[in-house]
Formats: structure tokens, sequence, C-alpha cells
């Protein structure tokens, strides 16, 4: 049976897994959210909508586009701590949440 200082560390390691996972997904959905407004804008463009209503696309637009840094910036912290985390408690390296979070810092 694990110590409860190595219980807390095992919750953290999933718990810090869980965000970097989270936080990959929300940066794969504002690229692709990013491709799907440029596609529906050029639509729109083709169809000769009105021009206000592609420039209020195009703020959406851009809104998503300056979501994609500030996530990207946001995963780079969490694998980090992610990675501090699993250096500091090495010791559990045969457990299964170890292996999870090293696998998904691989990918």
């Amino acid at each position: 049976m694990a110590s409860p200082d190595d219980q807390a560390a095992i919750k953290q390691i999933k718990i810090r897994t869980g965000v970097v996972k989270r936080i990959g997904k929300e940066c794969a959905m504002y690229a692709k959210e990013v491709t799907k407004q440029e596609e529906h804008i050029e639509k729109m463009k083709s169809d000769g909508k009105d021009e206000y209503d592609i420039r209020k696309q195009n703020e959406v637009l851009e809104e998503s586009r300056m979501m994609i840094p500030d996530t990207n910036r946001r995963l780079k912290a969490a694998k980090e701590e992610l990675t501090q985390l699993l250096e500091g408690n090495s010791h559990l390296q045969e457990k299964e949440e170890y292996i999870a979070a090293q696998t998904l810092l691989k990918e």
C-alpha cells in the first residue's frame, strides 16, 4: 500500500495529466474553429453576403486567433508543471498514473 504522501502525489499526477489533456483539446478546438470560420467567411464572400455580416464574422475569426497563443502558453505551462511533478516523484514510475502522464508528455 502506498504511503499517504505517495497517494497525494499520485492524485496530483492524475489531476495534472487531466489538465494537460483538457488544454490540449482546447488548442485543437481553437485551431479547428479558425479553419471553419475562414471557410465560412470565404463562402459568405462568394455568395455576396452583406459586408457588415462579413466584417462581424472576421471579428469572430480574430477572437479565435487571439485565443491560440494564450492556449498554447497555458499548455506549455501545464506540461512543465507535470514534468516537474514527475521528476519530483520518480520513485512512482511503476504506477499506472505516472506511466500515463509520461506517455501524454511524449505526444
